[in-house]
């Protein structure tokens, strides 16, 4: 992570984009997507460089620089405006400390309360100094006392290939469908284990509005995963891809064998089970599940669940959006989809 930091830095300086060509005294000229090269007298800039995991060492650089020059800021208003210190940050009582340890059953895991005291009271201290700077520094800007220049980096919106997913809701011609949540997943992965129940609530909760789909990306540490995908995709044939797969998020343990496997296939209702072990055991589907990887490799994705979420462009059959991973929450998936939503409906009515 160093390294990476590191690197984008050093891009940052020689493209520019921390300060270009300003004198001191002036008002410095800032640009978030300079041009890093020409070829031909044609620009490359900066932003075309982007993947997701440069944008996501972008934003954390960003954050870093954000705390640093809030830091610089009261450093030096200290001096001019000592009344803008109003008192030191709010020190750390036991009371709070033993408040905290109680309202959070994992940290009670860790030992006793006197065992974790010291990490709680250090939690609490740098928790409380952040909001006292925040609070200073928003009060400089209100004052005047601050201008700032320093901007995010641009957005960045991934496009993705819908590929062979799975598709959730059958597609109409023209799709009504203009929001799309592309999973990445691996069957033994227990973070995508926990994001079904969300994910089947979203399903019913934007029924009409969004296109959910399903590829894979067993991890290569989990010795099943891989044929765990193939066997969906036999199940797939006999459309009976979303039984199996519930099933086996809810039932397959970390060492499923050929019996555990069939067992579940036939609960999912696979009828034709000759068909099934056949397909199975010639890796009719061994390809579809390596591009599945070649393809979430191409975008940046490094473990599962990964999601792509975004605008939906049926003719393409590309979602073009955000990338988010782990188990993430329904709050935030449903504040992405709704900004999704406002869009899209705002572009159907332009075209009215």
């Amino acid at each position: 992570m160093i390294k990476r930091i590191f690197v984008v830095t050093l891009i940052l300086i020689a493209g520019g984009s921390v300060e270009a060509f300003a004198d001191r005294g002036k008002n410095p000229v800032f640009s978030n997507n300079p041009i890093a090269a020409e070829v031909d007298g044609e620009p490359i800039y900066l932003d075309d460089l982007k993947h997701v995991r440069i944008q996501e060492a972008l934003n954390q650089l960003h954050e870093m620089h954000t705390r640093a020059l809030k830091e610089k800021i009261l450093d030096k208003l200290v001096e001019k405006h000592p009344d803008l210190i109003s008192g030191q940050a709010p020190k750390v009582t036991e009371a709070e400390i033993k408040k905290f340890y109680d309202s959070n059953p994992g940290i009670k895991e860790l030992g006793s309360l006197n065992k974790v005291s010291p990490e709680i009271r250090d939690y609490l201290e740098k928790s409380f100094r952040q909001v006292h700077v925040e609070q200073q520094y928003q009060n400089a800007v209100q004052k005047g006392w601050a201008k700032v220049y320093l901007k995010p980096p641009n957005d960045f919106h991934l496009v993705a290939g819908v590929g062979t997913a799975m598709l959730w809701a059958e597609e109409k011609t023209p799709s009504t469908r203009r929001v799309f949540v592309l999973e990445y997943s691996d069957f033994q992965c227990p973070f995508c284990k926990r994001v079904q129940s969300t994910l089947q609530n979203l399903r019913t909760k934007y029924s009409n509005e969004v296109q959910f789909g399903y590829r894979h990306f067993p991890l290569p540490f989990h010795k099943e995963a891989e044929v765990l995908a193939q066997a969906v995709e036999c199940a797939r044939d006999q459309n009976k891809f979303w039984e199996l797969q519930e099933l086996f998020y809810n039932n397959i343990s970390n060492s499923a064998n050929e019996n555990e496997i069939m067992k579940l296939v036939k609960f999912a209702g696979v009828e034709d089970i000759p068909a099934f072990k056949l397909c199975l055991q010639n890796g009719k589907y061994e390809q579809r599940v390596q591009k599945d990887i070649q393809d979430g490799v191409s975008l940046g994705i490094q473990g599962t669940p990964t999601f792509i979420l975004g605008a939906y462009d049926p003719q393409s059959k590309t979602v073009s959006g955000k990338m988010f991973s782990g188990a993430v929450s329904e709050e935030k998936f449903t504040d992405v989809i709704e900004k999704f939503l406002a869009s899209t409906r705002t572009e159907a009515k332009l075209n009215q």
